[in-house]
């Protein structure tokens, strides 16, 4: 696997031409079973595939698994650590278009993100609209957890 890229810094007048541009890949983050307690937490999805070790290890994925929205919560960290622009006044996470889980992820994985921008477009205000293809990878796994289209929006 190829490792962590440098992060891609451009100023907001460079941002328009960076349709299809490869960031690479972001850090690995290793997901910890006090990340998926802390998620149960403030979610509410006390499941016991993710929340209780012992059961789990009896289960079909023979130890716990990470949240799908965990996993997927952690393209802001990937995000940051893989982009940023200069020159803008804000920065917005403006949603999703497309989510799949594809791969569980066991807890003591680790995990990192490739980025792609898909697509850059104006919008009102002074900005600029950025969709991004992300796939979530498993340290040592063929199949990606999670594949995303996700969308930005930076500010003059």
């Amino acid at each position: 696997m190829t490792e962590s890229t440098a992060k891609t810094v451009v100023d907001f007048s460079e941002v328009s031409g960076l349709a299809g541009k490869d960031l690479g890949y972001s850090d690995w983050i290793e997901v910890t079973q006090e990340m998926v307690n802390t998620f149960a937490d403030a979610t509410g999805d006390h499941q016991w595939i993710h929340v209780d070790p012992e059961r789990a290890k009896d289960g079909p994925f023979g130890a716990p698994i990470a949240h799908g929205f965990l996993t997927l919560s952690l393209i802001i960290p990937f995000w940051t650590d893989l982009f940023d622009v200069t020159g803008v006044s804000t920065k917005v996470n403006y949603g999703l278009d497309k989510v799949r889980f594809t791969s569980p992820v066991k807890v003591g994985s680790r995990v990192r993100m490739h980025g792609v921008i898909a697509e850059v477009s104006e919008v009102k205000g002074n900005g600029l609209h950025l969709v991004t293809n992300g796939t979530i990878e498993i340290e040592g796994e063929e199949r990606p957890a999670v594949v995303a289209t996700f969308l930005s929006r930076f500010y003059a």
